[in-house]
């Protein structure tokens, strides 16, 4: 690339009128806003003027350069102005400006600014120039003269561009922040080194963040990829390109999201600090459902550890209670803490919805929402109506609260979105929506005491089905959270034996099927047997992805009705797990806890038979291949 390349005849004004240095400014910038080169002329004047504060761009000799790097610039350009009077241009010198380059370059892009700023100033170190660019009638005599002096310097903009590859920063984020979280990080990390692109991955995980994006990387990277169903802290992207999808798009489609981010089609995110609103792409659906699934997802990822936490220390202290009688301190005080997590499980849900809907404000209606779901017996899905009502109660006071003054910003999050947000949910929530979920929950409580076994069979087989669908997706969550939703209202985790059995089938008929069946499998996929055995007995579902990704119809085929099979078993054997979490390892403290294994056993073999037969051998595949 050379200077001709950014400066176009279309871009030059051979007889400039202004006699101001703002003037100037501003006929040079509406020269960009006609030919396209900016979406924004006042953003783009004001990162010209604030540069112009710092230091003017005037540097002597009749010449200045005025510059900046903006998101509202579209592509890199150099604007050409001449005035034949001369313009007070404040310029280091003193001396009127009669020559001005004012160069445009994009947010997010090598430093072209620069670049250019290096090359114009080395080509202007000639006196002789100069006087012929003063003198020049036509763009084109411009145009020849910055081709000769090239040439006589050796000067390639290209040649002086860093050659690093191109670079792009992204997020992922799961509700458990297990296993999808580090898939997505490790396929967006294999699709960019396959595409010859750089990239960092910061991800947020059940651990807490890692590797986490510094201001100077996303600064310098060309988009932002967020691949995550849990709220993402996106304010830090402000005027990046930016593409917000699901995490699953993440692991499947890291090369279509890639390969957005470097051809410049996804948006430039735009935020406003106080209100905290954001345009960005999210996929095809911009609302609706991806918008609610993620919002739960976040509620669920924050409640996750109070109720494995607590849920583990409940289930204990009932083996202490069992050994040593109820009145153990063992017990009681394991009990009890237990007990402190379980507490906030609603009002944490509830919070997080609303935090992931109209951030930090949406944080207090959304927790004082799930306390009153809980305090009038509303249950788990009072809470989570309580979640969105904050949420969106919240967004509707920001834009009632969008048209007061700035100087007003403190007070908004200090004591009017508070206040008036507190009182809009504790309204609804005691004169409707307590009252209304209150019945409903009491309703769909007696229903399920009263379900006969056949019914709990059939309803136990659904569950674990929905837990191999999708493999920690949609399906798999909305089981999750039903049983969750059960369990914390009842304390009854019978439906939670129906669902961890379901989602530890598909790892562990994986790991059956490529020991039986070994013709049927890769050295690879074989050796990832193991693995797959570990993460199915310690109900991580996810662990099956990779194959099910290969060859979905059978693995997930096969997975569905194993699964199926091994929940219904659960619900038909009367068997109880008192610990949302921690497969095999929760076992001991589950009612029949043999009963179960046996289920376990059931569905996992039944899955990796069907899968083992119905997947055609390595050498069937080469034939068929051939």
């Amino acid at each position: 690339m050379k200077i001709k390349d950014l400066l176009y005849e279309d871009l030059m004004i051979m007889d400039l009128q202004s006699e101001t240095k703002e003037a100037v400014i501003d006929e040079m910038i509406k020269k960009l806003y006609d030919n396209g080169i900016i979406s924004n002329v006042e953003k783009y004047k004001k990162g010209i003027m604030a540069r112009e504060e710092k230091t003017s761009t005037g540097l002597g000799d009749g010449v200045a350069m005025p510059h900046a790097k903006d998101s509202s610039v579209k592509e890199p350009a150099v604007v050409f102005a001449k005035s034949e009077k001369g313009v007070d241009f404040e310029a280091l010198d003193g001396q009127p400006v009669n020559l001005f380059f004012m160069i445009a370059a994009p947010e997010g892009k090598a430093d072209v600014h620069l670049q250019v700023l290096a090359t114009l100033a080395r080509a202007l170190v000639d006196k002789e120039l100069i006087e012929q660019l003063k003198n020049a009638k036509a763009s084109t005599e411009v145009l020849k003269l910055f081709t000769e002096k090239e040439k006589e310097l050796g000067v390639d903009l290209a040649s002086n561009e860093k050659s690093e590859k191109s670079f792009i920063v992204a997020v992922t984020a799961c509700p458990t922040g297990i296993a999808h979280t580090y898939m997505a990080e490790e396929a967006l990390k294999k699709t960019a080194e396959k595409l010859g692109i750089d990239i960092r991955v910061e991800t947020n995980g059940s651990s807490g963040v890692q590797n986490q994006l510094t201001p100077d990387e996303i600064n310098r990277a060309d988009g932002v990829i967020i691949a995550a169903d849990t709220k993402v802290e996106t304010n830090r992207f402000n005027g990046k390109r930016v593409i917000q999808r699901s995490v699953s798009d993440g692991i499947n489609k890291s090369e279509e999201l890639i390969n957005r981010i470097i051809e410049g089609k996804a948006p430039i995110l735009q935020t406003s600090e106080s209100d905290n609103y954001q345009s960005a792409e999210s996929g095809d659906k911009q609302f609706v459902w991806g918008d609610i699934y993620k919002h739960l997802m976040n509620g669920v990822s924050y409640m996750l550890p109070f109720v494995v936490g607590g849920g583990i220390l409940m289930a204990i202290s009932f083996l202490f209670e069992n050994w040593l009688g109820a009145d153990s301190v063992w017990f009681t005080s394991l009990n009890q803490i237990g007990n402190a997590a379980f507490n906030f499980l609603i009002p944490i849900l509830a919070g997080y919805i609303a935090y992931s809907i109209a951030d930090r404000p949406g944080l207090l209606p959304g927790m004082a929402g799930g306390l009153l779901a809980v305090n009038s017996n509303a249950g788990f899905l009072g809470g989570l109506v309580a979640g969105f009502l904050a949420g969106y109660v919240m967004i509707g006071l920001k834009r009632l609260f969008r048209s007061l003054p700035k100087s007003l910003d403190g007070l908004k999050t200090i004591l009017l979105y508070p206040v008036f947000g507190l009182l809009a949910i504790g309204l609804l929530m005691y004169f409707i929506v307590g009252p209304i979920f209150a019945t409903i929950n009491n309703g769909m409580l007696g229903f399920l005491e009263n379900i006969g076994t056949t019914n709990k069979v059939i309803l136990g087989a659904i569950l674990g089905g929905m837990m191999a669908i999708d493999m920690g997706g949609p399906f798999n969550k909305a089981a999750y959270t039903f049983s969750i939703g059960i369990f914390t209202d009842t304390g009854d985790g019978i439906f939670m034996a129906a669902v961890m059995a379901g989602g530890m089938i598909p790892p562990l008929a994986i790991a059956f099927a490529t020991t039986i069946f070994r013709n049927k499998f890769t050295e690879v996929e074989r050796q990832s047997g193991l693995s797959n055995l570990i993460m199915g007995l310690s109900f991580i579902t996810e662990g099956a992805i990779p194959f099910a990704a290969t060859d979905p119809i059978r693995v997930i085929g096969s997975s569905i009705i194993g699964s199926a099979i091994a929940g219904g078993l659960t619900q038909l054997w009367n068997v109880s797990i008192p610990a949302p979490h921690g497969g095999i390892f929760v076992v001991t403290l589950s009612e029949n806890p043999l009963m179960f294994l046996l289920a376990l056993a059931i569905g996992s073999v039944v899955a990796g038979v069907i899968l083992g037969l119905w997947k055609p051998t390595l050498k069937h595949l080469e034939i068929s291949n051939k």
